[in-house]
């Protein structure tokens, strides 16, 4: 196959036969993909097919079998296009060092250059005509492919690319031909007028132009599409070659395709790592950015899985393999990364559609350009020209490449920044997202507790030496709130204390005795039926507990000895990338849902803190799908970002589903789009490559319809009757050989796509910041003497972004000119340009979720 038709052919002939259900023919691998119903066709009926249709074929299965599966399949397609590269490199120097003399012979009068005495004159006229004959001939048989291939193609009714390079140079060579024996018919009647005539005339030296300009053109885009799926190569080249395995107590070094689920792998300092599996023994710091695109080395310990192609930088462990061969991580990256590249998107349909029936149209266009010259007057070789230009210069690969490059260059791109995109329909679909649903627990938070807070009541008691208490006390508990608070106590490393007795009330609390001491610990009401909550310190106690409650924490209220002693706050942590991310989705225009099962007092304090647009709570494993449809039904272009089984069937109803690396397997299986990383930015990277890589496709289809929409008029004379231009056989060939590279060459500008990064991000919103905070200090001054300040003593604000939405809060009010908040001294100063009443202000900030408690003249 050499061009989109060619492509558009094969899917044809092989739609046609009885029992195929689906064909996907990629012209940039050279390869179909057919589902059939095996008990109506063969294999042979598909090969004979092709075959019938003008085309080789052969089927990859038994190499297949015998081998290790895609990477074999991989291996030989790329032997393959090595082998066709370097045939079409030789193929073009042979042609190019017999066309030099050629065009030597031939132009060498013309231009007064020095010649032979014996291809000079009219009387050497038929001398000079054999010479180039001579030297054509070489050259067509060089590239006898085009006509082997063009012809047959041609006959069989699906002209494509080669027929019309077959058509124009064989016209070129015919007209020679005649042109030559004309000749010798003058000379052989003593008529020198009739030699002269033809002399210039000959048309030996386009054919063998047309073919070598095409054939450099071929060249150049074999080695550009090369490029295309360096990605692909880079990653197939990651995985160790050899794995060190332990077999019957001795180390054995076999080839890494041999290990088996099950065997103990040995990997030492600086080695890769051939298989997945999970760490037995020993420890390692394992550089995994080669799949998840994350720079730091993560530590791995025993219980810990390890991924094939991850290098380990420091220490030794052994791991017992898990998935071998085609199982590997990295082995279903690869094939899914070639199966997106091969994939069709839904706007390269007008292309195809085109490319079916471009190249009849095309020779018709030809027809047409001889007949209309030839009946206002001109010549006939004036005619013959002009019909070899629209043929030549036309331009069907441009047409096939522009959407299969670029997409085979984006997935490539997403697969070496950790994002595994599975279609061309789903990288296209990215594009024209405007909802966001994303679901809370492990996509927006880590998905495990962590504790927040630490707030000593007792006099004198340090935080360090409450989490010591308190970690000590709940050792015992299987609880995860628990485990959060002596799992902080670990990663400081504090000496714990051991419980003399441990007692847990479900639901309710536990009671523990440390050093003689009785410990309590649990929630409100479990403290209440205790006696403590009876005294004005307790009531302040429990509104701490209260306000870190409506912060959507959980918090836990420790005592000793009957008095109250601390409160530790537990929750489900916002990943640090999470409020990036969010930042990044609003910059781009998106709105944003967050669809959780928790209550709403947790899911608005996430709301509020990381501005989001929308949050639906208590919502149901069964009820996420319904959520994505009814925002479908309102007209929105939906991707849900998920990571549980209980996202499968959301992720299954949205335009686009993404799955979070980390998640399950039916909730990747589920997805289009897979994260490596357990990042909200490789959601926002992932849509800005989208709407790169559609961009890049529609400059690609705009230079394919352009490029042919401009020359084929030009090449049938359309500027000589007014201007004197025309396009010589020569120019059209060079022109259409430059299309397709052009096109290719602009899909190669993907490899260097960066996505914009959170410094980018977060250096507009300063920016935009100070500009708002200069606008409003300017107003301020030019108020002057007008003004008045007031000092609003906020509580519940514990990050920027609540010090982003207070401040917000307060600017809408009416009367409000300027508004700084500061964050640590818990208040906000308000410059007011009228009297503005104190409960208006106060409404203001509860309206935004946070509690007013005094409000002062400044």
């Amino acid at each position: 196959m050499t061009c989109a038709a060619c492509q558009a052919n094969v899917s044809r002939c092989v739609s046609k036969l009885e029992g195929v259900e689906d064909v996907n023919v990629s012209l940039l691998a050279n390869s179909m993909t057919v589902s059939y119903d095996e008990s109506r066709l063969k294999p042979e009926n598909i090969i004979e097919a092709v075959k019938a249709a003008g085309y080789g074929a052969s089927s990859l299965e038994k190499a297949i079998k015998k081998e290790e599966g895609f990477r074999r399949e991989w291996q030989l397609r790329r032997e393959q296009a090595e082998s066709n590269r370097e045939g079409m490199k030789k193929r073009l120097i042979y042609s190019i060092i017999l066309l030099v003399p050629l065009m030597y012979i031939a132009m060498g009068e013309m231009l007064s250059l020095p010649l032979p005495a014996i291809f000079k004159g009219t009387q050497n006229a038929l001398v000079s005509a054999l010479a180039q004959l001579i030297l054509t001939v070489p050259v067509i048989f060089i590239n006898r492919h085009f006509y082997q291939f063009g012809f047959k193609a041609l006959f069989h009714g699906s002209p494509n690319m080669d027929s019309l390079v077959a058509i124009g140079s064989g016209a070129s060579l015919l007209y020679g031909l005649f042109a030559m024996f004309r000749m010798a018919y003058g000379f052989g009647h003593g008529n020198i007028e009739l030699v002269h005539e033809y002399a210039h005339a000959l048309y030996f030296e386009s054919a063998a132009m047309i073919l070598t300009l095409v054939t450099v053109g071929k060249y150049l885009e074999a080695r550009s599409k090369d490029k295309t799926s360096q990605a692909l190569s880079r990653l197939m080249d990651l995985a160790p070659k050899t794995a060190m395995v332990l077999k019957n107590g001795e180390e054995v070094l076999i080839p890494a395709e041999q290990v088996s689920a099950g065997d103990i792998v040995i990997i030492r300092p600086g080695e890769g790592i051939p298989v997945d599996g999970v760490v037995l023994q020993g420890r390692g710091y394992v550089d995994q950015s080669a799949i998840t695109g994350e720079s730091i080395p993560v530590e791995k310990n025993p219980g810990d899985e390890v991924i094939s192609a991850t290098i380990n930088k420091n220490g030794s462990f052994q791991f017992k393999a898990s998935k071998v061969g085609e199982d590997t991580t990295l082995s279903q990256i690869i094939r899914l990364v070639d199966e997106a590249g091969n994939s069709k998107a839904p706007i390269a349909r007008l292309a195809d559609k085109v490319s079916g029936i471009f190249v009849p149209v095309v020779i018709g266009i030809a027809l047409i350009t001889a007949v209309i010259w030839l009946v206002a007057g001109k010549n006939f070789e004036f005619a013959l020209s002009n019909a070899i230009s629209v043929l030549v210069i036309s331009c069907p690969c441009a047409l096939g490449l522009a959407t299969p490059v670029a997409i085979m260059v984006g997935t490539g791109k997403a697969a070496e920044m950790g994002i595994l995109i599975k279609s061309a329909e789903s990288l296209e679909e990215l594009h024209n997202i405007d909802t966001l649903v994303l679901d809370k627990t492990g996509t927006i938070t880590s998905g495990k507790p962590a504790v927040t807070d630490i707030v000593p009541l007792e006099e004198g008691l340090s935080e360090e030496e409450l989490l010591i208490l308190a970690a000590s006390a709940e050792m015992g508990s299987e609880h995860p709130l628990a485990q959060a608070i002596v799992e902080r106590a670990r990663e400081k490393e504090l000496a714990l204390l051991e419980a003399e007795s441990f007692e847990a009330e479900a639901g309710r609390g536990i009671r523990a005795q440390i050093k003689g001491e009785n410990i309590l610990a649990g929630n409100a009401a479990f403290m209440e039926e205790n006696g403590l909550f009876n005294s004005q310190f307790s009531k302040e106690a429990a509104e701490k507990a209260n306000n870190l409650a409506q912060a959507g924490k959980t918090p836990l209220i420790f005592a000793r000895e009957g008095r109250l002693t601390g409160i530790i706050a537990v929750a489900d942590t916002i990943r640090e990338s999470s409020r990036e991310a969010i930042s990044r989705f609003a910059q781009m225009g998106l709105n944003v849902v967050m669809l959780t099962g928790d209550n709403k007092i947790t899911a608005e304090a996430i709301k509020r803190e990381l501005n989001i647009s929308e949050a639906i709570t208590d919502v149901l494993p069964t009820q996420k799908e319904a959520h994505i449809r009814a925002l479908q039904e309102q007209g929105h272009k939906v991707a849900m970002v998920g990571d549980g089984i209980n996202d499968a069937p959301a992720l299954t109803r949205s335009d686009v589903g993404i799955a979070i690396g980390a998640g399950t397997d039916i909730a990747i299986e589920s997805a289009d789009v897979v994260l490596m990383k357990d990042s909200l930015n490789d959601v926002a990277s992932a849509i800005e490559l989208s709407r790169a890589v559609v961009r890049n496709i529609h400059m690609n289809l705009f230079w394919a319809f352009f490029y042919n929409i401009l020359g084929i008029p030009l090449a049938a004379g359309a500027l000589f009757p007014a201007f004197g231009l025309r396009l010589s056989p020569m120019i059209g060939s060079a022109a259409m050989s430059l299309s397709s590279v052009c096109v290719v060459a602009n899909a190669l500008r993907l490899r260097f796509f960066k996505a914009k990064d959170r410094n980018s991000v977060q250096s507009e919103e300063k920016q935009i910041m100070e500009s708002k905070e200069e606008i409003t200090a300017v107003q301020a001054e030019e108020k002057g003497a007008n003004t008045m300040k007031k000092i609003i003593k906020v509580d519940g604000m514990m990050c920027a972004h609540c010090q982003e939405h207070v401040r917000k809060a307060l600017a809408a009010v009416d009367g409000v000119q300027a508004v700084s908040v500061s964050l640590e001294e818990k208040q906000a100063e308000v410059t007011l340009s009228k009297d503005v009443p104190e409960q208006l202000l106060k409404d203001a900030v509860t309206e935004a979720g946070y509690t007013p408690v005094s409000c002062s003249e400044g």
